[in-house]
């Protein structure tokens, strides 16, 4: 990105999603302190289920934060804006659309599909 006002709009919405992150995972936390009652099977069965999806739910804010401290240390260093694959710059609206991204389209496109290959 050549211009600092995108950069640094970019740089407040990251700092702003990774606020918002961190306090839904310490609700989810706080959720899952233990303390539940359960009377019965059912209870049980709703609260185990309940644990499974707040975990999947932490695990994916987790690594959404994982994402946006790597976005932020590529503006720190310079480097934010360029793929990390090919090294060409990653289209303005992409990075808009997603901020966290660090590959361009194709590269991003070729990564999911070698991905889907190995599975």
């Amino acid at each position: 990105m050549s211009s600092t006002d995108p950069l640094q709009a970019v740089a407040r919405r990251l700092q702003e999603r990774a606020e918002q992150l961190a306090l839904e995972i310490a609700a989810a936390e706080a959720r899952d302190d233990g303390t539940r009652e359960v009377s019965d099977r059912k209870d049980e069965a709703e609260a185990s289920l309940r644990s499974v999806v707040d975990d999947a739910g932490i695990e994916r804010d987790l690594t959404e934060l994982r994402a946006i401290a790597s976005a932020r240390e590529r503006i720190e260093a310079g480097s934010y804006g360029r793929c990390t694959d090919c090294g060409e710059p990653i289209g303005l609206d992409r990075l808009l659309a997603q901020p966290t991204a660090a590959r361009c389209t194709a590269c991003q496109s070729e990564a999911e599909r070698r991905e889907r290959q190995a599975r």
